[in-house]
């Protein structure tokens, strides 16, 4: 089979093609024949040796597919031929992807494999956000930070489908005339206006809630914007630096900060995640929300979309045809 692979940790330039083995199933794990995946920020950083947890190099990138079973290990609940969608935190980027059946679901009805590949992670991040952290009630105003990536774009359709007032941020017109067209209420472009001002003005008394998946320059502004009793969730630093809250602000306007990490959350609100993914997926089936897919790459491009997205030239998200 053909796969990415990445030899030692650098940019995405450094990425190169290559055939392997095709891989074997065992017991609790299954083969599925890729014919789309996504690229999600973490890819990023994941090669580049900058995530949280390093994999040992060489690794074939790539965490979020969909594709059709073409081998199973003892112990599985799937058969050769069934659409499936599944994360793994690497090897997604692939012909072929040895993947544990419980990360695997099937493609509900109607789904296309880019759609269900473009689900999964950006949508869980969104909505555990919106429902389980910052709690967003029907009519609330929530800002979105970074509204035209991956996670701000999935936040901006959940949180309209929840009823909630979207105030999207990006860095372009053209990006946020896409947060328009996805039900965003307001726009703010935090290039060209004032962040802080801009946000109070829309609201009046201020965003009741605010995701923030960008970090940098544009946190504390957002932050300042809240409502007494607001609430701030961070998601992650696609900006590339971590900012400092100043504490007394906290203080003073009752504001709960609180982070989300994709990749704990099941374990630490076992009842919560499992909530959140029942409602998603009945969402996604009923075909209430859906990712929207700005670009689409050839296998043989993973590093061009990968340099694509860490550029945050990326709107919505990022597919690789497999």
């Amino acid at each position: 089979m053909r796969a990415i692979v990445c030899e030692q940790y650098g940019p995405p330039e450094d990425l190169v093609l290559r055939e392997l083995p095709d891989p074997t199933p065992g017991p609790g794990t299954l083969v599925v024949r890729v014919r789309a995946a996504a690229v999600n920020f973490p890819d990023v950083l994941l090669i580049d040796g900058k995530y949280q947890l390093k994999i040992p190099a060489p690794f074939t990138p790539g965490s979020e597919l969909a594709g059709d079973v073409i081998a199973v290990g003892d112990g599985v609940p799937f058969a050769p031929g069934d659409r499936v969608v599944g994360t793994s935190f690497v090897g997604g980027f692939a012909e072929q992807a040895l993947v544990p059946a419980a990360a695997v679901s099937a493609i509900p009805d109607g789904i296309d494999y880019a759609a269900a590949a473009g689900f999964g992670v950006t949508y869980r991040t969104a909505y555990h956000a919106l429902r389980s952290v910052a709690q967003v009630a029907e009519g609330d105003w929530v800002v979105v930070l970074g509204a035209a990536g991956g996670v701000g774009l999935a936040a901006v359709d959940l949180a309209v489908a929840m009823g909630a007032k979207v105030l999207a941020v990006a860095s372009s017109p053209e990006k946020l005339e896409v947060c328009r067209q996805r039900g965003a209420a307001a726009t703010v472009d935090y290039d060209r206006e004032d962040l802080k001002a801009r946000i109070r003005e829309i609201t009046g008394d201020g965003a009741q809630a605010v995701l923030d998946p960008v970090g940098g320059s544009y946190a504390e502004p957002a932050l300042r914007s809240l409502a007494r009793g607001g609430r701030f969730i961070t998601l992650g630093y696609a900006a590339g630096s971590i900012p400092a809250i100043p504490l007394n602000l906290v203080m003073l306007k009752g504001i709960t900060v609180q982070g989300m990490e994709i990749r704990t959350f099941a374990t630490d609100f076992p009842a919560e995640n499992e909530r959140d993914l029942a409602e998603l997926q009945q969402l996604f089936a009923e075909g209430k929300v859906s990712p929207y897919i700005g670009a689409r790459f050839p296998l043989a491009q993973t590093a061009t979309a990968l340099r694509y997205v860490a550029d945050r030239k990326a709107v919505g998200k990022v597919i690789i045809d497999v």
